[in-house]
């Protein structure tokens, strides 16, 4: 009896075409900025898109870790009350 093994390769496309409508002297200086790094134009999009939405996610964090400090503040001894005016603390 003889048997085989076969391996299956299945492939998943992990990366979708999109099109980009830029002005052709920003397109220009993209190509030579991606040919003196010796990265591709697609490379370097998948960077700075990245970046930028890692930025944002830690903005969104920082945003919510202080908005909850604000909440979660301890009593400084007003019970919450604001109990003078703009003037008085700007005095002189």
């Amino acid at each position: 009896m003889l048997t085989c093994s076969r391996a299956t390769l299945v492939y998943v496309k992990s990366n979708q075409n999109v099109t980009l409508s830029l002005p052709e002297a920003l397109l220009r200086r993209f190509r030579v900025y991606a040919a003196v790094r010796n990265r591709s134009m697609t490379q370097l999009m998948t960077d700075a898109i990245r970046a930028l939405l890692e930025q944002e996610e830690r903005d969104s964090k920082a945003k919510r870790r202080f908005l909850d400090r604000i909440r979660n503040a301890p009593d400084r001894g007003t019970k919450g009350k604001v109990r003078w005016s703009r003037d008085e603390l700007h005095e002189r």
